[in-house]
């Protein structure tokens, strides 16, 4: 785990944020998480592999269909399947600066696959909680 003043570094030189597994269901923390992002100024990339248009955006079925640089890939996916994604983020041209898995979701595996790159992995802590208490 990163310390905050490395995390809070990160954030404020982060433009563009995909979210994998979004959904605008207003029940779901990813709904409430996604639109904080974008209401804190991020571009927010949706990714969802069966939906299309996720809080008015364009939504891609994968990571690697992202058509620019992605700084932070925020993680709503249930642990067992963080290492495929990780290996995802492995195949870009341009890693992200960050891996980060929400609040309830850690990958030893997926931490491992990224170990010694450049994209340096959270887990278990919930991206909207931490830029609030870094930012406001």
């Amino acid at each position: 785990m990163l310390d905050f003043n490395s995390i809070k570094d990160i954030l404020a030189q982060s433009k563009t944020i995909a979210v994998i597994g979004a959904k605008d269901k207003t029940s779901q923390p990813v709904d409430m998480v996604g639109r904080y992002l974008i209401s804190a100024g991020f571009n927010v990339i949706p990714v969802h592999p069966k939906r299309q248009n996720v809080w008015g955006l364009k939504t891609y079925p994968s990571i690697k269909d992202v058509e620019e640089p992605v700084d932070i890939v925020d993680l709503f996916r249930a642990s067992q399947f963080c290492p495929d994604h990780a290996r995802e983020v492995l195949q870009l041209a341009q890693p992200p600066k960050l891996f980060w898995m929400q609040s309830g979701i850690r990958s030893p595996e997926a931490e491992e696959l990224l170990a010694g790159t450049p994209t340096q992995v959270v887990s278990d802590e919930c991206l909207m909680v931490v830029h609030r208490r870094l930012f406001r």
